[in-house]
């Protein structure tokens, strides 16, 4: 299965300023949150940030933030216990109008909008709130797409277990690269060219 871009959401999680220096391939795994950011957000795609305990590890980096709409700043380690399933799945409108009059067989679907279902994320570190919240994902029946070059820990046994744990449990796991291409799909997508100078 492909990702569909009108079915995509973004989700960086906690890009903490004082958290890069400790990280494994800390400077990569930034750039590749932020070209996931830039591409997203020319593809009007979702992009959602969070930010554990600022207070203790600083503010989510700037060049990550900026792609965000919203940033969830949480303690929990899982940010679905925070609220963020409600940014995800936002509950649906209230009928406008006299709707509400018709026979409920003539009313309008309120949820006829699409549903964004598959959950493109990434972040650190990757065997605590990353593994945390896309568990808690797959189980509110999310599709899950973990980006592992975009995701780190301190170490790469951490980082790796928490990998084959993701795929155990159902997350598809993914480049930063493949999800480019696969929101794009093709060479005449107008975006194309923006999203080659960004790789190269």
């Amino acid at each position: 299965m492909l990702l569909e871009l009108s079915e995509s959401q973004l989700v960086l999680v906690d890009y903490q300023e004082r958290l890069l220096p400790a990280m494994l391939d800390g400077p990569k795994t930034w750039a590749n949150a932020a070209l996931l950011g830039q591409l997203a957000n020319r593809l009007a795609v979702p992009v959602w940030g969070t930010a554990q305990n600022p207070s203790g590890l600083g503010e989510l980096a700037p060049e990550i933030g900026a792609h965000c709409r919203q940033v969830l700043v949480k303690m929990q380690f899982s940010a679905m216990e925070e609220g963020l399933g409600e940014w995800l799945k936002p509950e649906p409108e209230a009928p406008k109008g006299n709707a509400r009059s018709l026979p409920r067989h003539l009313q309008k679907n309120q949820n006829a909008s699409p549903s964004r279902s598959m959950i493109v994320i990434a972040g650190c570190e990757a065997h605590v709130c990353l593994l945390q919240t896309a568990l808690d994902l797959i189980e509110d029946e999310f599709d899950v797409w973990v980006v592992t070059d975009a995701c780190t820990s301190r170490n790469e046994r951490n980082r790796d277990a928490a990998f084959d744990r993701l795929a155990g449990a159902g997350a598809e796991l993914v480049t930063t690269e493949m999800v480019g291409f696969e929101w794009l799909r093709s060479a005449e997508h107008p975006e194309f060219k923006f999203w080659q100078s960004l790789i190269k």
